[in-house]
């Protein structure tokens, strides 16, 4: 038995081990053969500090090739790979820590001292945007052989964010994430000679199981940007081929009057996802570059289940078709609808995870035992076969390609003094897909206004789960069951963002 995910990825290193893997902006480059050297040493690092297979390494770093050692690495030694947002507080910190019980966690060495009191009894290591820190200090010798694995074996957990009860750790297998980063290589047509601008955070699925784990299956390069930034882009477009972002890496871009068909001359693929693109970017994109943005659908406990085709139209509005190992149904009231319906999105296929991080009773109200997985999403299949997302079955918000869970901002809100209750919803953003908006009823107490709820609020939220707006009224809207009717209120407010 061999370390079913590592092998893959990592079998160019051992066929090519010069060609390049990833180019940073000071042209510092990192060779395949580096990569695998890399990950073996922080390899052997892992298990000289404790780790056994099954193990959790927690890690918040900031984006470096070194962190990309470390995910691998992690891997190699048989643990589990746990990346969290780096833009998480220490209180949020302190859940995922306690309830994942990570053997290891490593964090930037600045906030060394403001996060060991959540650390949950891990072991601390450090790592900072240069790559340097406590682990990688003084590596030992690469690790000679990666501990075995099976197909089964867990590689990753990633925390989701749901609309009610805790936040939820899938469980991501060495088969889940292998199989469906082959897929989306073959699918859209990546090879060793392609460059990747590869812009994406690498703690959420987009810019570590698509993004990099495609790039290392195919051979491919990637331009490595420590995050968005327009003009790296801009000028990485003439030598590069791939594109891999979020929506709001196309608005903003398109608001760069540098943006241009002799710009994008070069690139054969431009990706987005992780957020709703609105039809009128996709069309504004086609027409300043040529290109059709190709979208695709995924989440977190499935990596990708759809993409629009490589060949043939990408329909804009749609996510396309379910990728050709992936089955996909659209079910209500118990019943697979006809085309045109609106139901519940379900999926089945390797790609989907193997339950949540100790909670069997929520694997089983989402997991299927034949294996579909009930996504929540809604949505619909066209006469044609391609699939909408219409909303969601629950009232998550995805703001800039993250996930905000509305009852942890309402709870905050509704703690403060003079709030009677609050209603959090995502509305249209012409840069995020949907900006984080919230509706507050006051009790009269004291006296309310926008920036005291969101300056109250800022210390315990991440940035991107902060409300863009505070809208306040004398009442929210309830059915005759007293249920907050949050689509009126997404009505209400569709337009806050317009121009």
């Amino acid at each position: 038995m061999t370390n079913h995910l590592t092998d893959a990825l990592l079998a160019g290193a051992a066929a090519d081990p010069a060609r390049p893997f990833a180019t940073t902006p000071e042209g510092r480059v990192t060779t395949r053969g580096d990569l695998a050297t890399g990950a073996a040493r922080m390899a052997a690092a892992l298990i000289d500090a404790g780790v056994e297979p099954g193990d959790r390494v927690a890690v918040q770093v900031d984006k470096s090739v070194e962190a990309l050692m470390l995910y691998l690495g992690t891997v190699m030694a048989g643990g589990v790979f746990l990346p969290l947002n780096t833009a998480y507080t220490p209180s949020e910190l302190g859940y995922f820590l306690s309830d994942a019980t990570p053997r290891i966690f490593v964090c930037n060495p600045a906030r060394v001292e403001t996060l060991a009191p959540v650390a949950a009894g891990a072991g601390i290591r450090t790592l900072d945007a240069a790559g340097r820190g406590s682990l990688t200090d003084s590596l030992p010798a690469p690790l000679p052989a990666p501990v075995a694995r099976g197909p089964e074996d867990l590689a990753a957990i990633l925390y989701t964010s749901g609309t009610t009860g805790r936040s939820k750790g899938a469980m991501l297998s060495h088969r889940a994430l292998r199989s469906n980063s082959r897929t989306l290589a073959d699918l859209w047509r990546f090879t060793d000679t392609d460059v990747l601008i590869h812009a994406l955070p690498i703690y959420h699925t987009h810019g570590l199981f698509v993004a990099t784990n495609v790039a290392l299956l195919s051979g491919a390069s990637c331009v490595f940007l420590p995050g968005f930034d327009p003009d790296a882009i801009l000028a990485a477009m003439p030598t590069s081929t791939a594109l891999m972002g979020v929506p709001t890496f196309y608005t903003r871009l398109l608001s760069d009057d540098r943006l241009a068909r002799d710009a994008a001359a070069n690139m054969r693929l431009f990706v987005s996802g992780s957020a709703p693109l609105l039809a009128e970017t996709h069309r504004a994109w086609t027409d300043r570059t040529g290109h059709a943005i190709l979208e695709r659908y995924g989440m977190t406990e499935t990596n990708m289940n759809t993409s629009n085709p490589y060949d043939g139209e990408r329909r804009p509005g749609t996510v396309g078709f379910p990728l050709p190992d992936v089955e996909l149904r659209i079910m209500a009231d118990g019943r697979e609808v006809a085309p045109g319906e609106i139901g519940v999105i379900e999926v089945r296929g390797p790609n989907v995870f193997s339950g949540y991080w100790q909670m069997p009773e929520k694997t089983a109200e989402e997991l299927r035992p034949d294996g579909w997985f009930i996504t929540g999403d809604l949505g619909c299949i066209d006469a044609d076969g391609y699939v909408t997302i219409v909303g969601r079955a629950k009232d998550m918000v995805i703001s800039g390609g993250f996930n905000v869970y509305p009852k942890e901002v309402e709870g905050l809100i509704d703690d403060l003094p003079g709030v009677l209750e609050s209603a959090v919803i995502g509305v249209p953003h012409p840069d995020f897909g949907e900006a984080v908006v919230a509706v507050v009823v006051p009790d009269g107490s004291v006296s309310l206004d926008e920036a005291t709820i969101s300056g109250a609020i800022a210390g315990e939220l991440a940035n991107f789960k902060r409300p863009k707006r505070v809208m306040f009224r004398d009442a929210l809207p309830r059915n005759t069951m007293g249920k907050v009717q949050k689509a009126a209120l997404r009505a209400d407010h569709a337009g806050l963002f317009s121009a």
